[in-house]
This record gives C-alpha cells, sequence and structure tokens, in this order.
C-alpha cells in the first residue's frame, strides 16, 4: 500500500470513553476509506477536554494525509469540536455564512436559536461537508475533516465528502480460514508468507465458536494478484499441517 494516502480517525466524546455509547464509526470508516484507497492507519479515542483535542489535531494532521473526526458538533456546551479544530489551526471560531443561511432557512422563526447556532459556528474558511439527514453540516479545514458522531449522519456526511477525496488504488482483501487450526502451529509458515509479499498487510485473526475454533488469514493491500497469490500459498500451508482451508472469512 505504499504510495496510498493515509488517514487517523479520532473519535471525540466522554460517552465513549466511560463506556456509557459503543462506537460504531469505525468499521464504517475503515470499510470505506480502503473503498478509496485510503487506509486507516489509526484510531484514538479521545475526551472533550479543549487541550487534548487541539494537542491531537495537530499532531495527528502533520502525521497523516487525512484526519477524520466524529463526535462533538452538536448543539449542547460539551460538544466543542469545532472550536478547538479552529484553535488548533489558529483561526477564529466564527458564524460560517453559508451554513447559518441553511439553517436558518430551515427552522421556523425563532427556533434557530442560539444552540442551534452553535453548529453553525466554524473555523473561519472551514469548507461545508452536507448533511441530508439533519442539515447541520460537518466541515473540513486543511487535511481535517469534522463530522457527527451519530452512525447515520455520520454516513450522510462521509458520502457526501467522499467523491472529493484524492485517494489511491483500492484495498483489496482475500481471506482463507481452517478449523481446528492453532495461531501457533501456523505462525512460522505465516511469517514466512509475509516476507516474500512485503507490499501486503497479512494478518492471523483467531476466532471461536460454539461449533469449533480456528484461525482466518486475510492480506490485504492494493494487488488483487498478489493477495490472491498469498491466501494460495497460506491455503497450501494450512493443507499442509493437516487442516481443510476454506476460502473467504469464516462465518459469523
Amino acid at each position: 500500500m505504499a504510495g496510498n494516502p493515509t488517514a487517523c480517525l479520532l473519535v471525540i466524546g466522554n460517552e465513549v470513553l466511560s463506556g456509557r455509547t459503543q462506537d460504531a464509526n469505525i468499521r464504517y470508516l475503515a470499510t470505506r476509506l480502503g473503498e478509496i484507497g485510503i487506509p486507516l492507519r489509526e484510531v484514538r479515542v479521545i475526551p472533550d477536554v479543549p487541550e487534548t483535542i487541539i494537542g491531537t489535531v495537530n499532531e495527528v494532521r502533520a502525521r497523516f494525509d487525512h484526519v477524520f473526526t466524529t463526535g462533538g458538533i452538536g448543539p449542547t456546551h460539551d460538544d466543542i469540536t469545532s472550536e478547538c479544530v479552529a484553535a488548533a489551526f489558529g483561526v477564529p471560531w466564527e458564524p460560517h455564512p453559508e451554513a447559518w443561511a441553511r439553517m436558518e432557512r430551515h427552522y421556523k422563526p425563532g427556533e434557530f436559536n442560539a444552540a442551534r447556532q452553535r453548529m453553525a459556528t466554524m473555523p473561519r474558511g472551514a469548507r461545508l461537508i452536507d448533511n441530508a439527514i439533519s442539515i447541520a453540516p460537518g466541515f473540513t479545514i486543511g487535511n481535517v475533516h469534522v463530522m457527527a458522531g451519530v452512525p447515520r449522519i455520520m454516513q450522510a456526511m462521509f458520502d457526501s465528502l467522499a467523491p472529493t477525496l484524492a485517494g489511491g488504488p483500492p484495498i483489496v482483501s482475500r481471506a482463507v480460514h481452517a478449523r481446528g487450526l492453532p495461531e501457533g502451529r501456523i505462525a512460522e509458515g505465516l511469517a514466512a508468507v509475509q516476507a516474500r509479499y512485503a507490499g501486503l498487510d497479512l494478518g492471523s485473526y483467531p476466532y471461536y465458536r460454539g461449533d469449533g475454533n480456528g484461525v482466518a488469514i486475510v492480506a490485504k493491500g492494493n494487488d488483487a494478484v498478489a493477495a490472491e497469490a498469498a491466501i494460495a500459498e497460506v491455503t497450501k500451508l494450512m493443507a499442509g499441517l493437516g487442516a481443510a482451508p476454506v476460502q473467504g472469512e469464516p462465518p459469523l
């Protein structure tokens, strides 16, 4: 995957760290970003603490081609992501003319109150990310893309954002699994296969089911031919250890 742009996701919110809310966005974003050739290389979950958000945004935007954030752009006092991103970029946090106009048109007279106005207040120079679900937009500034935490709204925002992202070759995935094969028995042979396919990520994932345990091997990269060849070698390796390999991921 050398040459592909890289991405980091910041999941922002005390409710995730407390266990009250289970994040549902990581898998969706990892999958969708892989489809457009932007592998997700790091995920961090951070609290609604200004200095943490500001410092983390500045750290990761210097290291990755794209940074995505989810959470903290609603109307309440603890929704501070937008103003923290403004601080990270050193620009004013101010009403965004287009976002303000859209939301003012959307609400009945008197309903576009101070709380909702926060959702139309953004870093100066931000570009809007459309939201087909609940009108309040996300935004992009530099290489940072700020989206809602509610999965349905985040997905709508990403659908709007995705066509604008410069990606690379799509990330392809090939897999094989075998029941009754302990991970430790395949480790040495798997390392040798990985060494022959340096351009792939070869992952080993043990699984546990009521009708038997096993291991799945997944090859990921932007070369489908190489991924298929690597999995063919792993299949042969599994068979040589007395297992009965099955192509694809194991059923849930």
